[in-house]
């Protein structure tokens, strides 16, 4: 299982949201690429970096930042505001190893189904995070997770596994920024529905433990943020596990 450091930049800035509200955000005090050069020297291998004022607006704009942190020899998995096809390319041109496509992964599949085959599986990471509704139906909400949409995880990540893509990055919305611990039943089931896919956790991780219960579920990777910026989890510990 690969550990991912997360960062999410909105302003410029460092910062965390909780659930993916954007009127309860938690600011750091850190430059993104200081700490990304800290995180390469604790020995990690993926930085997981992404554009919130994008994923809201549809407009990354993390090129520079990209180019900057992947001299440090880290492998940028960039998302945020990543709509068009020319979007994944300019990411890939400014040094992202991976593209995380999100809104559009569920607005428009057709489309994105056609990037997998144009720039790779390896090259694309499909995300579809995730929020329970009242009926218990995994809904994918879009644009930042500020909208709803018709689609569920059910439905639209065994159609992804059989037009050919690889890694599936899924995030519990009600999880993400809580150090409430990952939805460990979410991704036994996602494992069962698409086994093909290399599943990326995110959302919750709090301590190693629920790194090692991650682990054994059978998760491909996960993306760790808030612990890691406040210290309760070292990446020297979570690299470790």
């Amino acid at each position: 299982m690969e550990v991912i450091p997360a960062i999410d930049i909105r302003g410029g800035r460092v910062v965390r949201l909780a659930q993916g509200d954007y009127a309860r955000e938690t600011g750091y005090a850190c430059d993104p690429l200081a700490l990304a050069h800290a995180y390469a020297d604790a020995g990690a291998r993926w930085l997981h970096l992404v554009d919130l004022d994008g994923a809201r607006a549809g407009a990354n704009s993390c090129d520079g930042l990209i180019d900057a942190i992947a001299q440090t020899g880290l492998r940028v998995q960039a998302g945020g505001g990543v709509r068009e096809q020319d979007d994944v390319s300019r990411l890939l041109d400014a040094g992202a190893a991976r593209v995380v496509v999100g809104s559009i992964a569920v607005e428009a599949p057709e489309q994105v189904e056609k990037w997998i085959w144009r720039f790779g599986r390896e090259r694309l990471c499909i995300a579809l995070d995730t929020r329970r509704d009242a009926d218990g139906r995994w809904c994918l909400p879009v644009r930042g997770w500020t909208k709803g949409s018709e689609r569920r995880l059910e439905s639209l990540a065994p159609r992804y596994a059989d037009a050919g893509a690889r890694h599936l990055l899924c995030t519990d919305i009600g999880c993400d920024g809580m150090l409430s611990g990952p939805n460990l039943d979410l991704y036994a089931w996602l494992l069962t529905i698409v086994p093909a896919l290399d599943v990326i956790a995110s959302g919750g991780v709090r301590d190693d433990a629920d790194l090692r219960e991650l682990q054994r579920s059978g998760v491909a990777a996960v993306v760790v943020g808030r612990s890691l910026l406040e210290g309760r989890l070292t990446l020297a510990q979570a690299l470790a596990c």
